[in-house]
């Protein structure tokens, strides 16, 4: 039988994909302006099995891009939040939400062998670094988000081969960081990018310290940092809008999607 939230999903996909996508195991780093659209798109369409993973905690400077950031959720618990939603469009489904920092660490804790799909939204370099090179090891299928703020233009937004990514600052800096350091991703792997780059027009809220820049963040020492979450953790604080966001964590979401289907098809 139908499930009726399911029932324009199935009608295009068919019975099969929609199995194939129920049962496929997916794992998901960070959860903010990409990671929160990207895991609701997600579940919309009918996964089931998916596990989010965040240190951070809504703040007010979230609710002009993230899912689950309004008034009432600042100072909650992103994954936490995040999960309650997800349940509410889909009861059914196993949603494991890890209030955690993914680095060297802790890295062994979150068994990256185990999952049919590894996505990518972590702002912190250190820690993007390290998932590229640990779930390319692995035989899951892994998508990368590059950098989504300082853009505008959403039809910039596309997909590419990691060592083909053109414009994008924060791809320059994990290819330079690999190459410095010899450690390279184990195969290749997408990514959703936009070549457009706009600086800042503003002046940064007083309440947010200064943060690195991408390239000071790219350290010689490849030392994980010791902040407490990812928020202090990232390269570098920069303007973002949520149509730009929400587009990648969208085509995120739809690779998977895709990839499934596809498998469903040959």
């Amino acid at each position: 039988m139908i499930n009726e939230t399911q029932s324009r999903t199935q009608l295009l996909l068919g019975g099969e994909a929609m199995e194939a996508i129920g049962q496929a195991r997916v794992i998901l780093f960070g959860v903010g302006g990409v990671g929160s659209w990207c895991a609701e798109s997600l579940v919309r369409t009918g996964i089931r099995r998916l596990t989010i993973v965040d240190s951070d905690r809504v703040s007010a400077s979230n609710i002009n891009r993230q899912l689950m950031a309004t008034t009432t959720t600042v100072g909650q618990v992103k994954v936490d939040v995040l999960k309650e939603r997800l349940l509410q469009i889909s009861p059914e489904a196993e949603i494991c939400a890890l209030q955690q920092v993914f680095c060297a660490e802790t890295a062994e804790h979150f068994h990256l062998e185990t999952y049919d799909y590894i996505i990518d939204a972590i702002d912190s370099l250190s820690e993007k670094a390290l998932l590229i090179r640990l779930a390319t090891m692995t035989k899951a299928v892994f998508f990368s988000s590059m950098g989504a703020a300082l853009k505008l233009d959403p039809t910039r937004i596309q997909v590419a081969e990691f060592w083909k990514v053109k414009g994008c600052p924060l791809a320059r800096a994990l290819r330079q960081r690999f190459k410095r350091q010899k450690l390279f991703p184990a195969r290749k792997f997408q990514c959703v990018f936009s070549d457009e780059l706009l600086t800042n027009e503003g002046l940064p809220y007083p309440t947010e310290a200064p943060q690195q820049t991408v390239t000071e963040a790219a350290d010689t020492t490849g030392a994980a940092p010791t902040a407490p979450d990812w928020n202090a953790r990232k390269a570098q604080i920069n303007g973002s809008l949520v149509h730009i966001t929400a587009i990648f964590g969208f085509t995120m979401a739809g690779l998977v999607v895709q990839d499934i289907v596809a498998k469903c098809r040959k």
